[in-house]
């Protein structure tokens, strides 16, 4: 059992140093998918700002930056759905199942190149972040907890993709899926406090995997945030735990079905 989890944790690092080739090859794709939360980050922060409510002398970077983290993961979903239509389509998943590795070498590389592409992500913005005034508050043992749960919902939203991504037919229909993430992204506390919205438009946001995650964040951070007294704001941590694992609960198995069941 151990040999074959090591043989599949090794091809799929393969697989995965495929992917992170191209970043060499295509470095201008790369860059600017590092940089559009960067510029999401400046533009909310520097052109809209000073309208946005937030507590009084209080920077709204304190609370702006955990929001972009949490919709810079959600923005990984796009990347991992292109990338799986696109092997799935040119027909390289297929080769890649007929060479003598692990059956999960392909899925497992390409949530080992996410990951990882969401890690460069993170330190980008959190160095943007630091050069634009934001801090966080609390202990470093919390900020790597905060970026943790960041990282589980990214995990979690990984399984999403892969999934859509190896049922559409081809990448242009994954044009249609994208226009629901700017929905999730823009219904959540990523930029302003649930509690600036209708009641009724308030309540559906703070129940967004996205706002779960965002105000989970800005508390292990200890930056500010504007939710209003609630159930799940007062257990968001708890619950910026749990709807990633359900997420990954239904999804991975039904990605790992449609993989078995991909040329049939």
């Amino acid at each position: 059992m151990t040999n074959r989890f090591g043989w599949a944790l090794a091809d799929g690092w393969t697989i995965a140093r495929r992917d992170l080739t191209h970043w060499r090859m295509q470095p201008g794709v790369v860059i600017f998918k590092w940089l559009f939360p960067v510029l999401m980050l400046l533009m909310f922060g520097a052109l809209l700002g000073g309208a946005m409510e937030r507590p009084e002398g209080q920077s709204y970077y304190e609370l702006l930056v955990p929001g972009i983290f949490a919709l810079a993961m959600l923005f990984g979903l796009e990347s991992t759905m292109i990338a799986v239509t696109e092997d799935a389509s040119k027909g390289v998943t297929d080769r890649f199942r007929s060479l003598p590795i692990s059956s999960a070498a392909v899925v497992l590389g390409r949530c080992i190149a996410d990951l990882l592409d969401s890690i460069v992500t993170l330190t980008v913005l959190v160095v943007t972040g630091l050069a634009l005034g934001w801090r966080w508050h609390g202990t470093f043992a919390a900020a790597l907890a905060a970026f943790g749960v960041l990282l589980l919902l990214r995990f979690a939203l990984l399984w999403v993709g892969i999934f859509i991504g190896l049922v559409v037919k081809n990448a242009q229909s994954i044009s249609m899926v994208q226009v629901l993430v700017w929905p999730i992204g823009f219904l959540s506390s990523a930029f302003v406090g649930t509690s600036t919205m209708p009641s009724w438009l308030g309540a559906i946001a703070q129940w967004n995997p996205l706002s779960l995650t965002a105000t989970a964040a800005r508390s292990l951070f200890e930056n500010p945030d504007t939710a209003p007294a609630s159930w799940i704001g007062d257990h968001a941590l708890l619950a910026a735990l749990v709807c990633p694992l359900l997420l990954t609960a239904v999804f991975l198995p039904l990605a790992a079905t449609r993989f078995r069941n991909l040329s049939r």
